[in-house]
């Protein structure tokens, strides 16, 4: 049964993306909002590390937003490409540290899933360095990311966070052709 909580998270959720695709700065309250909701129904659902990242969220949306912030008044913070060096690190660093607190959610918790919530997890900490330096590749990574977390979300019967995130993912290809165009202009 969807809570009235997990509404609201989902609605500040997508209103998080839908602003961040037009790189409106405001993308970043509804995305707190929607991360202090999150929070509480991950932790319900078992889902340590996605509680924890809620809270992660909630410091990159501060951080995401002072950085747009500062960047929008100077000269040429526009979204820019990553080395592929870059992505090597990214990836690697997204794997270890899934296989590393994984192992130690399966080990010391009644985690439910605790690899891929490590993976979608740590993914996601990662990505969002990539949108508040407003890298390209962050929708590549959050198609990567959703698309398991679709799966990871009905697994708990989180039917309506999976079908948010379901949702991002067509939002995503949107924001990817955004983004790209702004920076082929």
């Amino acid at each position: 049964m969807m809570s009235p909580i997990e509404i609201i998270a989902v609605f500040t959720a997508i209103l998080y993306l839908v602003l961040a695709v037009r790189q409106n700065i405001l993308c970043w309250s509804a995305w707190i909002v929607s991360s202090c909701l999150y929070s509480f129904i991950m932790f319900q659902a078992n889902l340590y590390m996605e509680s924890l990242l809620q809270i992660f969220y909630i410091i990159m949306g501060i951080y995401g937003w002072i950085e747009w912030n500062k960047r929008n008044s100077e000269v040429g913070f526009e979204v820019n490409t990553m080395a592929f060096l870059d992505h090597i690190k990214i990836i690697s660093g997204i794997l270890v540290m899934s296989i590393v607190f994984g192992l130690l959610l399966e080990r010391f918790t009644d985690a439910a899933l605790p690899f891929w919530d490590s993976l979608t997890t740590w993914g996601a900490v990662l990505t969002t360095y990539l949108v508040a330096k407003k890298f390209l590749e962050n929708w590549i990574y959050w198609f990567v990311i959703d698309f398991i977390s679709v799966f990871l979300f009905i697994s708990r019967d989180l039917y309506l966070t999976a079908g948010l995130f379901f949702a991002y993912l067509i939002i995503i290809c949107f924001g990817y052709k955004a983004w790209k165009s702004q920076m082929e202009n």
